[in-house]
């Protein structure tokens, strides 16, 4: 595989509509090629997770890996993740996610969880994980 570990990587439910905007639009802005991504459903996603302790079979949640195969390998999840990305899209995006960020994680997590709790039904759900397109697929760590 020849993706650089040390990048950030984005775990995203890969059959999730929302979830699969959500990495489009982070692909779209991200200028610095920094993220890569894993849809939770596959092997890499699974493996990693365990590592951390989390079960594997509640795909409701983005989480997000820094420092990937060193010491102090670090899994953020739910608004933490999401304001993590966001701070890594350009001004606008830092300015919005230090916003966000203001709040207390409790009520960021509240609206997280309602938003992933009815995610299938507000934005669909694919059969499989979509494929990337040939021009980002070395950012996606799961797909051959």
């Amino acid at each position: 595989m020849s993706a650089d570990f040390s990048n950030p990587i984005v775990l995203y439910d890969g059959v999730c509509g929302f979830c699969n905007r959500a990495v489009q639009f982070i692909l779209k802005r991200d200028k610095n090629d920094l993220f890569r991504f894993a849809a939770l459903q596959s092997e890499f996603a699974r493996s990693l997770l365990e590592k951390h302790g989390i079960v594997t079979t509640n795909l409701d949640t983005l989480y997000l890996v820094l420092n990937h195969g060193h010491p102090g390998e670090k899994l953020l999840e739910r608004s933490t993740a999401s304001i993590a990305v966001q701070r890594e899209l350009g001004a606008f995006w830092r300015v919005l996610a230090n916003c966000y960020a203001i709040l207390p994680l409790s009520l960021r997590d509240w609206g997280y969880n309602l938003i992933a709790r009815n995610r299938y039904r507000l934005f669909g759900r694919y059969d499989t994980c979509p494929i990337p397109n040939p021009g980002d697929r070395h950012k996606f760590l799961d797909v051959a």
